[in-house]
């Protein structure tokens, strides 16, 4: 399966979802909306000043026609009218606009809109690498900075929900780090270690996880081989969990800008999906970040 799958698979949901597009005064975010509308993937609220979004889209040559606009005198408005409608049911997913990451979430999780949950809010991302044999799934390069761990198991449930979504039934999680072995001095491996037996007691259900691994041994089966590593993860995972934030986004910028792989993202372990795109996303990245999050709402 390749990532563009994604899009088939977001088109043939028996519902056609809504996404609301909190603050939608902005060019990048708007092609991409357009383009999935378009598509048929999903159809689009858009929530900003009005006279601000159409202006843009006719500069860029948008077609807004098909969405839903409505109008707010202000970003704050905009975001807490997004999530509202979220929360009533109207909307069945939210999207960052031109405002910060934190100001959608800081609104998306106050109690009184009844989005949060007791899970730790992760970004989970598929990637296409070319010299790999299948997609594969990582967690978490740009919401937790230090997960606990907790946090990991919390990630690998997102993840899994991800992979369950792409047609993958009991997807093969790998917990990496520096070193495939358990070493005292290197939290990492232990947190590793213990979710593996969480895993293999029951405790952690739906995957096959493994642990800790160095990255090499994750993903390649001779690497793993050559260290005498025996385990049905290594060399084949579906998920990666990463150690923390600096090692999942060094790791997801690298795929993107050195090799080129197709990616797409999304957040979860709220109610619903939050979509966020980022002005470095190629397109193809973006309208697969809306389709892979309209997949999961």
């Amino acid at each position: 399966m390749r990532i563009n799958k994604i899009i088939e698979i977001s088109k043939q949901l028996e519902r056609k979802k809504t996404i609301g597009v909190a603050a939608a005064e902005d060019d990048v975010v708007l092609k991409a909306v357009s383009k999935a509308v378009d598509e048929g993937i999903c159809n689009a609220i858009l929530y900003g000043n009005e006279n601000k979004i159409k202006e843009i889209a006719k500069k860029n040559n948008i077609d807004i026609s098909k969405m839903e606009l409505i109008h707010c005198n202000s970003n704050k408005e905009a975001v807490v009218k997004t999530i509202e409608d979220v929360s009533s049911g109207k909307t069945d997913l939210p999207m960052k606009g031109h405002i910060t990451t934190g100001e959608l979430l800081s609104v998306y999780l106050k109690e009184e809109y009844g989005l949060r949950t007791k899970s730790t809010i992760n970004l989970v991302s598929v990637f296409d690498i070319e010299k790999y044999h299948k997609l594969l799934i990582i967690t978490d390069a740009g919401m937790v900075i230090a997960p606990t761990l907790e946090q990991k198991i919390d990630s690998i449930n997102n993840a899994v929900k991800v992979a369950n979504s792409l047609g993958i039934k009991e997807p093969k999680v790998a917990i990496v780090g520096a070193l495939e072995k358990v070493n005292s001095k290197m939290p990492a491996t232990i947190d590793a270690a213990i979710i593996t037996q969480m895993n293999r007691r029951g405790q952690i259900k739906g995957c096959l996880v493994d642990g800790p691994f160095a990255m090499d041994n994750a993903i390649s089966k001779e690497a793993a081989e050559h260290k005498g590593i025996k385990s049905d993860v290594a060399g084949d995972a579906d998920i990666i969990i990463m150690p923390d934030i600096e090692a999942g986004n060094i790791f997801y910028k690298s795929m993107v800008f050195l090799s080129g792989a197709g990616v797409a993202s999304t957040i979860l372990g709220g109610k619903t999906p939050v979509v966020l795109t980022s002005r470095a996303d190629s397109d193809d990245a973006k309208l697969l970040s809306i389709a892979l999050s309209v997949l999961l709402a």
